[in-house]
């Protein structure tokens, strides 16, 4: 019978490879299927030679090695098969032999496998089952006290990228108590995996290297895409980030290191939003970089040439974007991350219509923004519509919020959306953004260029448009001066503050400076964490306007519906869903966002107001539509518990 090498278990089963499985469904067995290479392999009963077996016999390393025929060579006109299936002609020549093995993870290699190593947590009963006797110490401990002990380890640790290595290490060895330590300890962790500690670790990432993570598609691999693609060794991929690392966070390019990006966001859609680690795929796109730093660097992993433009880049985009969706489907999610602004909007424009795409740059930021503007209106009263906005920064973040802004207005309102864009601002690093502009501007901030004659300078802008809220995409630190927050504050009783930019290092003001110079008064939220402010004797609680509050229950919501479209309608119910978690309690501290500690509810909560858009819009394919969504994203998520092995 022929079948591919990357058959399921189930399939191997069936074919009296494996014993068929009994007993509680948490036992399993942690099988290994090593193979090589990806051809067609030809096997029969009579002429397979099983050389050890999963019984009692089994060898320390539980391999099952089967001799077995090279197939002839496919007839050039039969598709997916070969001639002579069951090998009949073949049965009594002598051919050479292709060694292959399915293991069953034990013993040492048990021990170095991630994703079913459990360290001093495996059983007495495990350890004579599996080899494992003096290869760990006679003690067992509990998965908790793992947490707890690994916990000790990182507080002691006082550099922010020492902790960031080991949480990685800690993945790359144990991938389930990694993320049982993160979805336990989120609070601590999330700026450990993800901003601001991941941008020095993209910085430093040659340096740091020690095993590739994710898929790394360079220009070398241009015309074999789809077989890379192949070569991944998870076959059910759901999530796709991507990144050409062009533009990472606020400090430019980083070339081939931007993959810190991808292998983060990823750990937090498991971790938050509960989608399974081997569902997810992170790719970098290595076109060069023109950092000349890089290019000079010994410890640099990735191509050493200027970046490619153009034709060249555009043609390297779309063999990934079709290799993708002819390898996973058209429901595999894919999220663009830390693109330049000139190739961010194009891509989204490109295949929104033909593929599942999101920009959590442009989207998912304008998004979680929007959900803490209508949590802000409990503080100053009013619409949306009664507010007037002005954004240092146009590029993919400034201009996404302030679109989104914009819908939201359009649909609450009932007025054009030209309309609505009226009282939203934008400043760019020429000043603000205004009709005589208008021919010398990116297209993307065209719908932004009001009549109004220049002005070059931020303060002057806040003291002519005399905006109610102020919010900073800028990616350049320390923008809102003492004179901008001041002038913000003579002009608001409760001015609105949003400092967006990332990481720590480039916001626009940190949180003290905006309650100090305001004297109390701001209603502030960044892009990165800051620790609570005591101002005159009260305790301000900044918020953090993270993407994480969004894109992990966004994706889920995507994948558990079967959608295959992304809705701009979409996004503005994952902004009320979000909003929806605030209570009395965080109104009381200041808070405009809901703490990271119930992250896994909200994302629960955010998928199924996106899957029930997505089912409104007839774009979702999983039918029928479960009648509890909420239910259905809690009970789908995934669980770092232990399995229990046999």
């Amino acid at each position: 019978m022929a079948f591919p090498i990357d058959h399921s278990l189930a399939d191997l089963t069936k074919l009296n490879l494996l014993p068929k499985p009994h007993g509680h469904a948490s036992d399993m067995f942690p099988f290994r299927l090593s193979v090589f290479p990806r051809v067609h392999l030809s096997l029969r009963t009579s002429t397979s030679r099983v050389l050890s077996s999963l019984g009692s016999k089994v060898d320390p390393n539980g391999s099952v090695l089967i001799e077995t025929t090279t197939p002839p060579e496919p007839s050039p006109d039969v598709t997916g098969g070969v001639q002579d299936v069951y090998g009949e002609d073949a049965a009594t020549e002598d051919m050479p032999i292709t060694p292959w093995s399915l293991s069953v993870a034990s013993g040492y290699t048990l021990l170095r496998d991630p994703h079913h190593n459990k360290g001093l947590a495996f059983s007495q009963r495990e350890r004579d089952a599996h080899y494992l006797r003096g290869l760990l110490p006679p003690t067992v401990i509990s998965q908790d006290l793992q947490v707890k002990k690994m916990m000790h380890t990182l507080r002691h640790y006082q550099v922010p990228l020492q902790r960031y290595m080991a949480m990685m290490d800690l993945q790359e060895t144990n991938e389930r108590l990694f993320y049982k330590l993160l979805i336990e300890h989120v609070e601590e962790l999330l700026p450990v995996v993800y901003t601001p500690t991941v941008g020095e670790a993209c910085q430093k990432y040659g340096s740091i290297f020690l095993r590739p993570q994710g898929l790394f598609i360079s220009l070398k691999e241009k015309g074999k895409i789809l077989e890379v693609l192949r070569n991944w060794p998870e076959k059910n991929i759901q999530v796709i980030v991507v990144t050409d690392g062009e533009r990472i966070l606020g400090l430019g390019d980083l070339g081939c290191q931007g993959m810190g990006i991808p292998v983060g966001k990823l750990s937090l859609y498991t971790a938050l939003g509960g989608v399974r680690p081997s569902a997810c795929l992170p790719v970098t796109i290595d076109v060069g970089t023109n950092n000349e730093k890089l290019l000079n660097d010994e410890f640099y992993i990735g191509l050493r040439q200027r970046r490619a433009t153009g034709e060249e880049y555009a043609e390297l985009m779309h063999e990934f974007m079709t290799a993708v969706k002819q390898n996973y489907g058209e429901k595999v999610v894919i999220q663009f991350e830390d693109f330049a602004n000139h190739n961010a909007f194009d891509l989204l424009a490109k295949y929104g219509t033909t593929h599942l795409v999101f920009n959590d740059d442009i989207q998912g930021t304008a998004s979680v923004v929007l959900a803490g503007l209508i949590g802000a209106l409990r503080f100053v009263g009013g619409s949306l519509a009664n507010h007037r906005f002005l954004f240092l920064g146009a590029g993919e973040a400034g201009t996404g919020i302030a679109e989104l802004i914009a819908l939201e207005i359009s649909k609450k309102c009932q007025i054009p959306l030209e309309e609505a864009r009226k009282n939203i601002w934008l400043v760019d690093s020429k000043g603000l953004i205004v009709s005589s502009r208008k021919e010398s501007i990116q297209h993307f901030k065209k719908p932004w260029a009001h009549d109004h004659k220049p002005i070059k300078e931020l303060v002057d802008a806040v003291k002519a448009i005399k905006p109610t809220v102020l919010i900073g995409t800028s990616g350049v630190g320390q923008t809102f001066t003492q004179e901008v927050v001041e002038t913000m504050a003579e002009l608001n009783e409760k001015p609105i503050i949003l400092s967006l930019s990332n990481p720590t290092s480039q916001s626009e003001c940190t949180a003290e400076q905006a309650y100090k110079w305001s004297k109390g008064r701001a209603i502030f939220a960044s892009g990165s964490p800051f620790a609570p402010v005591e101002y005159e004797g009260k305790t301000f609680v900044p918020g953090q306007a993270n993407n994480a509050y969004i894109f992990p229950g966004f994706g889920l919501g995507l994948i558990m519906s079967g959608t295959i479209r992304v809705h701009d309608d979409m996004l503005l119910a994952a902004s009320e869903a979000l909003a929806e978690q605030l209570m009395e309690e965080h109104y009381e501290k200041g808070m405009i966002f809901p703490p990271f500690r119930n992250i896994r509810k909200i994302s629960a909560r955010i998928a199924a107001k996106v899957a029930a858009k997505a089912y409104e819009l007839g774009l979702a394919t999983r039918l029928p539509q479960p009648k509890e969504l909420e239910k259905c994203a809690e009970s789908s998520m995934y669980s770092p518990s232990y399995h229990s092995y046999r």
